[in-house]
């Protein structure tokens, strides 16, 4: 077996779902204009941090200095069907955030990826950069070119076998690997994820974060002055659209842990919710993130009865 083949071998042994290889040259131009395009018109809303290390989103050598591949991987989180949201003040959570924290998760397997690879590779001055999310990249971009799929009228990396609820990480490293071929895209005449989309964050002009849910429930940081049509912290109504999620397996790490009582959560709890009772049960979450202001805010949204959404700018 290749190099490539043992590097594949292990990522799958570790527990990623998806692994592939593509070379460390900077994005296409189509995808560095897009990405200066969306920046340009403001679509990002207050993610100031997007607008940030653009040289090195689109290029991983002004990452690492010497970068000749980037190593793509992906972890399913697809949880198993679920109870439907019970009757009364419940607010419902992405599927992304009922489990623990995938920043450190992930980071540990691509840092015991990258020991092995230095193993294998016999090369001690090989040197790595591990990221997820994070890091100034463009994920979804490398993650085309490396194969693990195409990015869909929603803007997701899109496997046409694995679905679309996937989490991604790469490693940049200056070890020359054989790419593998880029995906091509699947998405053909389906709107489904553009109509599924309840605040018309989604077009077929591009994705605007100021009216996505998942932006303004998780990133945003004002007052949300309408209803989210009951989504406390984040949304997956474009994923769940997708034909290629309906047919996708669920999640098969069982190392990576799901509290599934998490999904809904009661909104009257939240708004009388203590520091330190939101310290206990939302420790080493994706929820953790936000802060309990934040996610009393996004209760507060929820009982709103107006679908449409607008927000109080700072």
């Amino acid at each position: 077996m290749n190099i490539e083949g043992k590097i594949k071998q292990k990522a799958i042994e570790l527990g990623f779902d998806l692994v592939g290889i593509t070379a460390a040259a900077p994005v296409s131009k189509q995808h560095a204009d897009r990405l200066k395009s969306w920046l340009g018109e403001g679509k990002s809303a207050d993610m100031k941090y997007m607008r940030s290390n653009f040289d090195k989103r689109i290029d991983p050598a002004k990452l690492l200095s010497g970068a000749k591949s980037v190593i793509c991987v992906a972890l399913n989180y697809k949880p198993k069907p679920s109870p439907k949201k019970p009757a009364g003040k419940f607010g419902a959570v992405a599927n992304f955030a009922i489990y623990e924290d995938y920043h450190g998760f992930m980071k540990d397997r691509l840092f015991a990826l990258a020991e092995f690879i230095k193993d294998v590779a016999g090369e001690s001055d090989v040197k790595f950069k591990a990221c997820v999310d994070s890091v100034p990249i463009l994920e979804r971009a490398f993650a085309q070119e490396a194969g693990l799929g195409f990015i869909g009228k929603n803007h997701m990396l899109i496997n046409p076998s694995a679905g679309l609820q996937l989490l991604l990480g790469e490693i940049v490293t200056t070890l020359e690997l054989q790419a593998d071929k880029p995906c091509k895209d699947g998405c053909s005449d389906c709107f489904k994820c553009i109509r599924a989309c309840p605040t018309g964050a989604l077009s077929a002009d591009g994705f605007d974060a100021n009216k996505c849910i998942s932006y303004l429930t998780i990133e945003h940081p004002s007052e949300i002055t309408a209803g989210l049509g009951g989504k406390l912290f984040g949304c997956d109504e474009c994923t769940l659209a997708c034909p290629y999620d309906s047919g996708a397996p669920c999640k098969a790490n069982e190392s990576f842990k799901v509290v599934i009582e998490q999904q809904y959560l009661g909104l009257d709890e939240i708004k009388e919710m203590t520091q330190a009772a939101f310290d206990s049960r939302f420790r080493n979450t994706p929820i953790e993130r936000i802060g309990l202001s934040r996610l009393k805010r996004n209760a507060r949204a929820c009982l709103l009865t107006n679908p449409g959404i607008s927000t109080v700018e700072d």
